[in-house]
């Protein structure tokens, strides 16, 4: 592998960007020159391809449906027959790592925090408490940060770790006023998942006060995972951390289990329903 491209690959994930590696495994006609030549690619359509793949006029389209491949998130085959020859090419698809940010570094935050290193998370923990918010308690998480809850979160999604559809976030401060703070922070952020823990009646009245009071679109709230975590009949910290973990890797392989917060928002639908007749 040509220096540059490795040198391409370790630098997307430094910068947790989502690169595929494009390699011709078969070529004929007056494609064979191009045999093993290799590319890697962004899903922006603007940002140059390291390397060439030399197919002449065909590049383009395969470039094209290289960046849907990434967009997928998985690796696939790609086959094209031309007048003038075939070429067959394995898109592999270097994802961004799945984020993990725990909001809230109590009883909860530690179990969870180490289970979803092991599966192979980068976590970050935030706490206003530096008492609670640093490495001792969280030695495996990949950043510990004591401050204000807001303002931290901000900081987050303006550097590197920027908030993206690959960071799921998890509120669990210990007091709800902060985990409704952090929700109205992040409400608006292209997340893959945000949960939020409370009991359903507690749930069901943050909702509907903040859409009273603040206006806020009840439709907004139907992407929050509230109460957070799959119904195992959970009861010890340990036992609550692997319901969220289990609900986020739920959400990220696209799995069939339905959470706590299905039913309140199956609940709110309904009722946005009744209204608009």
């Amino acid at each position: 592998m040509r220096t540059d491209i490795l040198q391409t690959l370790t630098d997307s994930i430094d910068r947790r960007e989502a690169v595929a590696l494009v390699t011709v495994t078969a070529a004929t006609g007056s494609f064979a020159a191009s045999l093993g030549r290799d590319a890697v690619l962004w899903t922006q359509g603007d940002r140059l391809p390291v390397g060439s793949l030399a197919l002449g006029d065909l590049s383009e389209r395969v470039l094209a449906d290289a960046r849907r491949v990434i967009q997928e998130k998985t690796a696939r085959h790609l086959h094209y027959a031309e007048a003038d020859g075939s070429v067959s090419l394995f898109v592999d698809v270097q994802q961004r790592p799945p984020h993990l940010i725990v909001v809230g570094a109590g009883h909860i935050a530690v179990p969870l925090a180490a289970m979803a290193k092991l599966c192979e998370f980068q976590v970050t923990v935030l706490d206003d408490r530096p008492q609670f918010a640093n490495t001792a308690r969280f030695p495996s998480a990949d950043a510990v940060i004591a401050g204000p809850f807001r303002a931290e979160l901000d900081r987050l999604r303006q550097g590197k770790a920027a908030f993206d559809d690959d960071t799921y976030i998890v509120l669990v401060t210990r007091g709800h006023q902060y985990d409704v703070e952090s929700l109205l922070e992040v409400l608006d952020d292209p997340l893959a998942y945000i949960g939020m823990i409370g009991s359903r009646r507690r749930i069901r009245a943050v909702f509907e006060l903040l859409e009273k009071e603040q206006g806020i679109p009840p439709s907004k709230f139907d992407r929050v995972y509230a109460p957070v975590g799959l119904n195992i009949g959970a009861i010890t910290p340990a036992e609550i951390a692997v319901c969220i973990l289990a609900e986020i890797v739920n959400v990220m392989r696209g799995g069939p289990a339905l959470g706590m917060g299905e039913e309140i928002q199956r609940e709110r639908l309904a009722r946005r329903e009744r209204v608009a007749r």
